[in-house]
């Protein structure tokens, strides 16, 4: 393990015993349920990859669904990278720093996806590094997390992916979750480690899970080894958040991305739905009752809410979202579909 998962363990974080450690919890057991205000999170799932050189951007905004070229360094932005069918391969968070552009993905994919990044540079003047253990990437959320934060960051970002950098790092504002506010803080392991005693003083030490339940409380999706090609970026409304830019030139999957949006009715959309069940997965399939032989959706991401049940994001076919919709089969848990914190709009509308 890296020196700040060591860190960790010393300071109660259980791991799995995977090749690749996954923090679990920070107490023996699980928790009764998931917090969800005043927390810590360290978000040991997700990784880097560092774009730097004169054409990094360019290029980026070659390869992206989102503008790249024009990124505000005072802002970090939602984008997809999609398959040539237009089928997202990864969703990105990325943002400027004094030395290029950081790409935020799930480590599982990462590998791969800045593998096929590369294979597609050629002579453009930019390089690709994973930097994933030269950072440490903490999400806070609640009431308390502001002030928890002031040592480090007198002023916070106030719009929903505003950034404010400061000597200790790059604090994001990231869009709410149960009407509470949430942030990210991308900084050193080392200011990690000093700052670690006095923010868990204040904040609930959390397992991913906790911030994972927050984003799919504030309906923002993240694609994972088990659904990458699945989806077209409108399936899981990522548009609606702003991974999408319309008036950019092409990136790969563009023509198709753009038929979606702009010819006939979407007939696809992701939901957020709760579900009693003891586990479930990303890229599970769930079932209409009224047409039982084929999945009538997918599971895209879940969490555990409590011992008892997980909610979850369910891209679902929209003829089928007001019926009897179940997981993994039509005899298996119902779905309890859940408010968005935005609306479903149809771009032909």
């Amino acid at each position: 393990m890296t020196p700040w998962l060591d860190f960790l363990a010393q300071h109660g974080a259980q791991f799995s015993t995977e090749t690749v450690p996954q923090l679990l919890s920070f107490s023996r057991g699980n928790a009764a349920e998931t917090a969800r205000t005043n927390f810590i999170a360290p978000l040991t799932h997700l990784g880097l990859i560092a774009a730097t050189g004169d054409e990094a951007a360019h290029f980026l905004h070659n390869q992206l669904t989102n503008d790249v070229e024009h990124l505000d360094p005072a802002q970090a932005r939602l984008a997809g990278y999609c398959s040539p069918k237009g089928r997202l391969l990864a969703s990105l968070l990325i943002w400027k720093n004094a030395d290029g552009i950081l790409l935020q993905i799930p480590r599982e994919i990462q590998p791969t996806v800045q593998k096929r990044l590369q294979m597609f540079i050629l002579r453009t003047k930019a390089k690709l590094a994973d930097v994933s253990d030269e950072h440490v990437m903490l999400g806070l959320a609640g009431p308390a997390a502001a002030s928890a934060l002031m040592p480090w960051f007198p002023e916070l970002p106030l719009a929903i992916y505003d950034k404010i950098d400061t000597d200790a790092g790059t604090l994001i504002r990231h869009p709410n979750a149960f009407d509470m506010p949430r942030y990210q803080w991308i900084t050193s392991p080392a200011t990690a480690m000093q700052a670690w005693p006095q923010l868990s003083a204040v904040l609930q030490p959390a397992a991913p899970d906790a911030w994972q339940l927050a984003d799919i409380e504030g309906g923002v999706p993240q694609i994972t080894a088990a659904t990458q090609e699945q989806f077209v970026p409108q399936m899981i409304n990522f548009e609606l958040i702003g991974g999408v830019n319309f008036k950019k030139g092409c990136y790969p999957g563009q023509e198709i991305v753009a038929r979606s949006q702009y010819l006939g009715k979407l007939k696809r959309r992701m939901m957020h739905a709760h579900v009693e069940t003891d586990n479930i997965v990303a890229g599970a399939e769930i079932f209409s009752a009224d047409d039982p032989g084929q999945p009538c959706g997918m599971v895209v991401n879940a969490a555990r809410a409590n011992a008892q049940s997980f909610d979850c994001l369910v891209e679902i076919k929209l003829a089928a979202a007001d019926g009897d919709v179940r997981l993994g089969s039509a005899d298996g848990p119902p779905l309890s579909f859940q408010p968005l914190p935005y609306p479903l709009t149809d771009p032909a509308a």
